[in-house]
């Protein structure tokens, strides 16, 4: 090195400065090959042991992806460090520029910050029927910005996780078992106790129907022209909607067979007092 610098002519002041720079060089290189195996070890690490602890593998990867970039922004700040390029002036404009970034994207981040929580607690999971920013649907997949349901008449719905995360999560398939309910009107002259027995003989007979919670029937109200009965029932969740349709089905047909009416709404008018004398027709000329 100092022969060929000897021979271009260089003087003593260039000379150092060229050796010191190289040598600089040098070690940033070292640095930056030496930094980028271990970013990629200590990241690729903590991927591991997420995914040990079983969290997601699309938020363990999602962290993993972070964690290196974050390492890889540090190499690069120490590498400029080494060679002597000032660095303060760098950190300044990587923190502009995170912040004006963050400002632009305020809905993304929160879209983000939002598909972690879900992910990392887990309110709902791929399968679960719920109730998700104010739409019922299957959820067939979530991602680090998206819910994905699937309505009941087939239609694909794509829910941002701010307002899945903001708003309330009802999960229908969480507990296992559900409890319906519905309401049957029998005219004022019918047994009323006939009619809970008949409807009582329907729970046993359908085994979709638990005994433990127990199901009932009750005498809700009286209403304009019916005696209101209550029926609650419980069942799995895959069996409620065909249970729930064939009872109140077969009730109907058991009532019919025992005579038990189903009223309908209807109205009695009354008229109270002496009806008008019609005035004597007059005699007209022939």
């Amino acid at each position: 090195m100092n022969d060929f610098l000897d021979r271009v002519g260089v003087d003593a002041a260039m000379r150092a400065l060229i050796l010191t720079y190289s040598i600089r060089i040098g070690l940033a290189i070292v640095l930056l090959v030496i930094g980028f195996w271990i970013a990629a070890r200590l990241a690729n690490l903590g991927r591991r042991a997420l995914e040990r602890a079983r969290v997601d593998v699309t938020l363990a990867l999602f962290l993993r992806n972070a964690i290196y970039g974050v390492l890889l922004a540090l190499l690069f700040i120490q590498v400029l460090g080494t060679i002597g390029i000032p660095t303060a002036s760098f950190i300044a404009a990587i923190g502009a520029a995170g912040l004006a970034v963050g400002l632009a994207l305020t809905s993304s981040l929160s879209n983000l910050a939002w598909g972690v929580l879900l992910i990392l607690f887990r309110p709902f999971r791929v399968g679960d029927y719920v109730t998700v920013g104010g739409i019922d649907g299957t959820v067939q997949s979530v991602n680090l910005m998206h819910t994905f349901l699937i309505t009941p008449d087939n239609r694909e719905a794509v829910v941002p996780n701010a307002k899945v995360g903001g708003d309330a999560i009802i999960n229908y398939n969480v507990r296992g078992t559900r409890r319906f309910e519905f309401k049957v009107g029998i005219g004022y002259g019918d047994d009323i106790g006939k009619a809970m027995k008949v409807i009582t003989d329907l729970f046993e007979a359908d085994p979709r129907i638990l005994k433990d919670p127990a199901p009932g029937v009750w005498t809700d109200a009286l209403g304009d022209s019916s005696v209101n009965l209550v029926i609650r029932a419980w069942t799995t969740v895959a069996d409620m909607q065909g249970a729930q349709t064939n009872l109140l089905r077969r009730i109907k047909e058991r009532f019919d067979e025992e005579g038990i009416t189903i009223p309908y709404p209807q109205s009695e008018i009354r008229v109270v007092g002496t009806p008008p004398i019609a005035p004597p027709t007059a005699n007209r000329p022939l």
